[in-house]
């Protein structure tokens, strides 16, 4: 009997993006059906954070500068778009009134309120750690 591969956990950074309204931006990779946050993969030679900025300018056009995030954690879910797949995600907070401009793999960027994005599909870990994160951060909780 063999004992089935263990894959790690596909290492990401996202950003919770919210504005002065409490709506959130969502984002939607092309060919699929669940919104999440932008963010993506972490490569190598990139720390969380570094390839958090590098991933917001190429997907949806937003340059952060240092000062304009918190930390929020590391959260595991399920991976919306890899079938058995873990996603190890470095989470970030950010508010800005960014106008997305839709790039790389997005086919979607939308700003939604807190329920108008519980009634949508959502990938996992927006569904089961942003969602509750948003509502406390808005509240200032």
């Amino acid at each position: 009997m063999s004992i089935p591969a263990v894959l790690p956990p596909i290492r990401i950074a996202a950003a919770i993006i919210d504005d002065a309204e409490g709506r959130l931006l969502l984002v939607r990779k092309a060919g699929t059906n669940s919104f999440m946050q932008a963010g993506g993969k972490i490569e190598a030679d990139e720390d969380p954070w570094s390839a958090l900025r590098r991933e917001l300018r190429e997907e949806i056009g937003l340059d952060l500068a240092d000062d304009e995030r918190s930390y929020l954690g590391c959260f595991f879910a399920s991976a919306a778009n890899e079938l058995g797949r873990l996603v190890e995600a470095s989470l970030f907070h950010v508010r800005t009134n960014h106008t997305p401009i839709v790039a790389a793999e997005i086919a979607e960027a939308v700003w939604v309120t807190h329920s108008d994005a519980a009634s949508m599909v959502l990938a996992p870990l927006t569904r089961d750690f942003v969602l509750p994160m948003a509502a406390d951060l808005a509240s200032g909780s």
